[in-house]
């Protein structure tokens, strides 16, 4: 049955130019458990049955996948089922893992070695290096680039959860506000017209706050631990304990790191006006000359790295399959999701939509921060920011005008409230997976979420009443 359905909707591919798409109206919120199941499967899964997770995890996730396209093929048509597969292969999931890739491949060659300790005074430095990269080079580029360092670094440490967990806060999350090169979400912002500088100049301070109030809290959090909790550690077990000095190996990758961040630049700023229609979704050329020299640059970084460079990293291919394999179910049972989303206040989630505007017709920042927080919290940011950005106006001059400050709540809630879940954002997952390779013993998905309920959520409280608040 499985394999007859997929050929069918790839025998279908051709005609999909001509199918309806989903349209959010004529759904329930039925439509959903697909999506639903996948996420409690992820959340459940290592919990409740590591082993089998583990092996499987890819059939479950496929599982989902078909759960969503049998339905859609016989209740909207083959066609209309393909379409939806196809727009979120080539619209979404092949440009965002091919970047992911690419950093992943590039950041993986690059290797540190040399005599650092894991003290709370480097680790909070390690992590503001981190965060501030993050908006220079996207919250991906920057997470593949110091969670390998930052581990070895404190490979002696009994306790070392809180620094991977403020780690995902920080840098692949939050460092990413300040540039469309920081975030999906604020890219996407950039390609429908918002400024390169507009998020800098009017998020500094709500991303300020959260970097200071993040970091502050990590220090003291660490200090605690290193003196209190492990001070009696063998001085054996530190593996970092030499007087080698600080170097650098597979250094030439800084270099393809340099092109990945210019080709992602380059798909925002040039606008060639040539689009092709692939299986019935628009690519332009500027985004299909990206991902081929994307690609270009993953098969370069893999085979000219010293092998010595991934030995040091540990580098293996299973981080990124996991998180392939995961988020490529996730785009296909979130495809009913976010039709209903978009259809705003006539679909199935009208009133959540609604409760972003208050009884005057105007726009509440602080509902617009909390709604998408909370949705990209679970939902992918980057479509969220979209419905958002869309339902307060959807034209860039307006939002970056009279709109400022909605758009500001939008960004915030996108970008911030994506570190509340291991799937708000791509490098959650990915720094989880690559932590958990190397021996560290990660929250599961709830318990990461209370670690992000009991810090980040009062300071979300805070920063909604300091700058979002009517």
């Amino acid at each position: 049955m499985l394999k007859k359905l997929l050929l069918t909707l790839i025998i279908s591919l051709p005609i999909t130019a001509h199918a309806a798409e989903l349209d959010g109206t004529q759904l329930s919120v039925w439509w959903g458990i697909p999506f639903m199941g996948l996420l409690a499967s992820i959340a459940l899964g290592p919990l409740m049955m590591p082993g089998f997770w583990h092996h499987h995890f890819g059939k479950i996730a496929l599982g989902w996948s078909v759960a969503f396209l049998i339905p859609c093929a016989i209740w909207f048509g083959v066609p209309t089922a393909a379409a939806g597969v196809a727009h979120a292969f080539m619209a979404d999931y092949f440009p965002f893992i091919i970047l992911l890739t690419a950093l992943f491949v590039v950041a993986g060659g690059i290797c540190l070695r040399g005599n650092l300790h894991g003290t709370p005074v480097l680790n909070t430095g390690l992590l503001a290096l981190g965060t501030v990269l993050a908006s220079l080079m996207g919250t991906t580029g920057a997470s593949m680039l110091l969670i390998r360092p930052l581990i070895r670094a404190n490979n002696s440490r009994k306790h070392a959860v809180h620094i991977i967990v403020f780690f995902i806060f920080l840098v692949a999350n939050a460092g990413g506000a300040l540039t469309p090169l920081g975030d999906p979400p604020l890219f996407l912002g950039f390609l429908k017209g918002i400024d390169f500088s507009w998020t800098f100049k009017n998020i500094f301070f709500e991303t300020l706050f959260m970097w200071v109030a993040l970091l502050v809290i990590f220090y003291f959090l660490d200090r605690h631990y290193y003196h209190r909790r492990e001070d009696c550690l063998p001085v054996a077990q530190d593996l970092t304990c030499n007087d080698a000095k600080l170097r650098l190996e597979g250094k030439f990758n800084f270099i393809l790191l340099g092109i990945v961040i210019a080709m992602v630049l380059m798909s925002g700023l040039w606008k060639s006006g040539i689009t092709y229609d692939i299986y019935g979704t628009p690519v332009e050329l500027q985004n299909l000359l990206r991902d081929a020299l994307l690609l270009v640059v993953i098969v370069t970084s893999f085979w000219l790295t010293p092998e010595v460079a991934h030995e040091g990293n540990n580098f293996t291919w299973e981080p990124m399959l996991e998180v392939g394999k995961l988020f490529a179910a996730i785009f296909i049972t979130i495809v009913p999701v976010i039709a209903m989303l978009r259809v705003g206040v006539q679909g199935p989630f009208g009133v959540i939509v609604a409760a972003v505007t208050g009884r005057d017709g105007q726009p509440n920042n602080m509902m617009y921060f909390w709604v998408t927080g909370i949705l990209s919290s679970f939902l992918d940011n980057a479509p969220t920011y979209l419905v958002f950005f869309n339902a307060a106006s959807g034209e860039a001059v307006e939002l970056m005008g009279k709109l400022a400050a909605t758009l500001a709540a939008i960004s915030c809630g996108a970008v911030f409230m994506g570190a509340n879940s291991y799937i708000g954002n791509a490098p959650n997952l990915m720094v989880k997976a690559i932590a958990e390779e190397r021996g560290i013993r990660m929250p599961s998905f709830f318990g990461y979420m209370v670690w992000a309920c009991v810090v980040l959520i009062p300071l979300f409280a805070i920063m909604s009443f300091i700058f979002f608040r009517a």
